[in-house]
């Protein structure tokens, strides 16, 4: 047997250069929380205790007055919204999708109602709840929230994502002061965050978190928040919640990872990071067609990422024709491509191992290089990409 799973298993030894993606498996987890995990595997333990213990973990990390470990970040949202209907009335609970006489309508900026590999909104509804779009995807206003809400609001939910529309949208302050001045709990998503108090510091009634991502535990949702809330949205595991269980083995490695993240070199990592954008400049530079440009995070997280702009007549090749070429093969490269239709794509460094900044470095200029000595240009129509993908998703699992 190999060191690389992925071999025994017959699958492509991925290199990650889109981020902390749930198609690629979210994120390399660290050493601590493997550590807990191969240890708890074998042994018992009162859930109801472990996950008060995983509560005081929470708390401790991001101020919350209480937490609790679910299966995923969309569990979370649909778990939160069912517990700010639900309250802690244990019918209710059990009765839920199916609401009756309670407050079932959610709030959430049109702007918001984006697609993290399923839509946000259908994680709402699984709770039995209603979404209530505020504005127009480009436009959100205080006052279009204010009247959104009536007696039979039971939610606010709020998005931080780089998927979210980037303009023109209600800042979370004024979304959560509007909201409390209505009586209304705000539920926000930062799945992908790596700030663990600021959102909670400003009010907001709950704050979901990934485990998986830049935490680096393993597949798990982290809810955080009021006592009250979090206590309802615990209780969900007596109904709509038992679908979405999580297992000994995740509650102990994610509260590894949280233990871990309060001593965890941040600056090394920069450091390491910052490298592998040096490297791929150099590989990139002068190239005819391609632009390297290191940008922020959108959402204001400490990282840095690199924008690949493509022009095809001058490359000869397309940004997703190379982005496909890239992804060809045993050892599949795998750019960040959700903006891919306008130009260009994003290399991301946070999750490389050792050595892999190298090898994506060659690999660009390898195809690159290809395209350049080509008589023609490569630009294969980006709706037939769509398409293709599309019959891709129809046809698993052959």
């Amino acid at each position: 047997m190999s060191n690389d799973i992925r071999q025994d298993l017959g699958l492509r030894q991925v290199i990650n250069v889109s981020g902390t993606m749930t198609a690629l498996g979210a994120s390399i987890v660290v050493p601590q929380a493997i550590d807990a995990m191969t240890r708890g595997l074998s042994q018992f333990f009162e859930m109801t205790a472990l996950h008060k213990q995983a509560s005081k973990v929470i708390s401790d990390l991001t101020g919350a007055e209480a937490g609790f470990v679910t299966a995923s970040c969309a569990s979370g949202i649909t778990l939160a919204v069912a517990g700010a209907m639900t309250g802690s009335d244990l019918l209710a609970i059990e009765r839920l999708p199916d609401t009756g006489t309670l407050k079932n309508e959610v709030v959430i900026p049109s702007g918001h109602m984006i697609s993290f590999g399923a839509p946000i909104e259908q994680m709402i509804r699984l709770s039995g709840a209603k979404v209530v779009p505020v504005g127009q995807a480009t436009a959100s206003s205080a006052y279009q929230l204010a009247t959104s809400i009536n007696e039979n609001t039971a939610a606010a939910v709020f998005v931080i994502s780089h998927h979210v529309v980037d303009y023109a949208q209600i800042p979370i302050a004024t979304f959560i002061q509007v909201c409390h001045e209505k009586g209304i709990p705000v539920i926000v998503d930062a799945a992908s965050e790596y700030d663990l108090t600021t959102v909670l510091a400003l009010g907001a009634d709950i704050v979901i978190w990934s485990g998986h991502k830049f935490l680096g535990g393993p597949t798990s949702g982290i809810v955080s928040g009021s006592k009250d809330l979090v206590r309802a949205t615990y209780l969900q595991n007596r109904g709509i919640g038992r679908g979405m269980k999580v297992g000994k083995e995740s509650i102990i490695g994610v509260m590894a990872a949280m233990i871990a993240w309060k001593t965890r070199d941040h600056e090394g990592i920069r450091a390491r990071e910052r490298s592998a954008l040096n490297v791929w400049s150099e590989a990139l530079a002068n190239r005819p067609g391609v632009t390297a440009t290191v940008v922020p995070d959108p959402t204001k997280n400490p990282l840095d990422r690199m924008k690949v702009s493509i022009d095809p007549q001058a490359a000869h090749i397309s940004a997703w024709d190379l982005a496909m070429r890239l992804a060809a093969g045993d050892s599949p490269i795998i750019v960040r491509d959700h903006e891919i239709e306008h130009g260009h794509f994003f290399l991301d460094p946070c999750n490389l191992h050792p050595g892999q900044e190298f090898i994506v470095a060659e690999r660009l200029s390898e195809e690159l290089g290809k395209a350049a000595l080509a008589n023609d240009v490569t630009e294969t129509p980006i709706e037939d990409i769509w398409l293709d993908r599309e019959a891709k998703i129809l046809q698993w699992p052959d």
